[in-house]
């Protein structure tokens, strides 16, 4: 059976923590889509670390991580990574597989990226100029080199023959800017790339699956910024919802089980697009400092507001979520009151559902207003001993949104996250 974690807001839940947390209950922890663009952040050893594209497993040692076929491969990222993961000790050759399938992000992708954000001038989507986008439409196009690719005697003459046309399109975009030392890194890591456990990883996975074992799939980004359902065109290029699962693992739906859905108390966002709660005042500046909202991929500062219901509701609607982990709860712990977006107001009417497209309206969001619990979570180990503010919180958000809230993190240590017990 296959088991599901995935973000149900734009990113940014702490969903990397929540996969460490899991981990040990299963065999396998499989990455389905996205790329480098993802930023899950994690504690070891009490040491702050971010990982891009490689499992939130890879620190259980007799654990399998799978980079699966839906994600975009940056070599250059992965070898920084395995640095990183080997600086703690772990072997990283031993227990870390990746799909030939696998799709590759090259240096010319990064350069398109670039090129096509300083073309849009204000119409930027925010993009994290890691290559991504582009990738991806190589891959929809059919052009793009896959990992498998790198075994080919011919592989040099397929990557010329794909930068040559990379070329055309930034002459296109009057992008000049000399990429040499990008090509370097990225040949230079590819020499480590050949030497990983590359494997046909639909086959991988499903013979783990025949044999009993347990996989988690580690879902990247957020809900809202899936391509099809998201805020588009304020989204990534990826599917990021649980259907993603099958197209980024080559399992069948009825192998799926739980789908974990992480939430922050709060919402944040980084780089543009709709954001109906944002707080644009004290309230705001405060969240961000206490939750440090700074973007772990690109450091950027996220926006920040109230939770958002109506969108959450959606993202549990098209994920099938069967529980909720909410993170960073005790960001709102100095808080005298807090309040909880029910439902949006657009031209005079109110609704509960997502719009078409949310950034040609005006949006106002309905609130509710919630007493704060003005206590130090931090410490408590149990739901029991929750202030009851914060119990009603989190109870009006299990009635709301129809799925239980099963845990809840009062921290960013490993050991902090309070199981509450609820049922669905």
């Amino acid at each position: 059976m296959i088991d599901v974690l995935l973000g149900l807001q734009w990113g940014d839940e702490g969903k990397g923590k929540i996969v460490d947390y899991f981990a040990p209950g299963y065999d396998v922890i499989a990455r389905f889509q996205g790329g480098p663009n993802a930023g899950h952040t994690l504690y070891v050893d009490g040491k702050k670390t971010v990982l891009h594209q490689i499992p939130s497993g890879i620190f259980h040692e007799e654990k399998v991580n799978l980079i699966g076929n839906g994600v975009v491969l940056d070599p250059v990222t992965l070898k920084r990574e395995c640095e990183t993961v080997a600086s703690f000790g772990v072997d990283y050759r031993k227990n870390l597989f990746i799909s030939e399938r696998t799709h590759l992000i090259l240096p010319t992708h990064r350069a398109i990226d670039k090129a096509s954000e300083l073309a849009k001038g204000n119409d930027k989507i925010g993009s994290t100029l890691k290559g991504i986008g582009p990738a991806y439409m190589d891959k929809t196009g059919r052009n793009g080199l896959r990992v498998g690719d790198l075994l080919d005697k011919n592989f040099t003459t397929q990557y010329i023959r794909l930068r040559l046309k990379h070329q055309k399109m930034l002459e296109s975009l009057n992008f000049h800017e000399d990429i040499s030392a990008w090509e370097e890194e990225f040949f230079d890591a590819l020499e480590l790339l050949r030497q990983f456990n590359i494997v046909n990883g639909e086959y991988f996975i499903n013979d783990k699956l025949r044999k009993g074992n347990k996989v988690l799939a580690e879902g990247a980004q957020g809900s809202m910024l899936d391509v099809d359902f998201g805020t588009f065109p304020f989204v990534t290029s990826s599917n990021t919802i649980s259907a993603g699962v099958c197209t980024g693992l080559g399992v069948a739906p009825q192998q799926i089980r739980e789908v974990f859905g992480v939430t922050k108390a709060y919402c944040t966002r980084v780089g543009s697009g709709p954001f109906p709660t944002e707080l644009l005042d004290e309230t705001g500046e405060l969240i961000r400092n206490t939750g440090h909202e700074f973007g772990s991929t690109t450091g950027r500062p996220r926006r920040c507001g109230w939770i958002d219901l109506v969108a959450l509701r959606f993202a549990c609607m098209i994920n099938g979520v069967t529980q909720i982990i909410m993170t960073k709860a005790d960001v709102l712990d100095n808080l005298d009151t807090l309040n909880v977006c029910d439902k949006y107001l657009i031209d005079g009417r109110e609704t509960d559902e997502v719009p078409f497209q949310m950034n040609r309206l005006q949006i106002e969001p309905v609130y509710r207003t919630f007493e704060g619990w003005k206590t130090d979570i931090t410490g408590i180990t149990a739901y029991d001993v929750m202030p009851g503010s914060m119990k009603a919180y989190i109870d009006y958000l299990d009635t709301a949104l129809g799925v239980p809230v099963k845990y809840i993190c009062n921290g960013p240590g490993r050991e902090q996250i309070v199981v509450t017990g609820k049922n669905k």
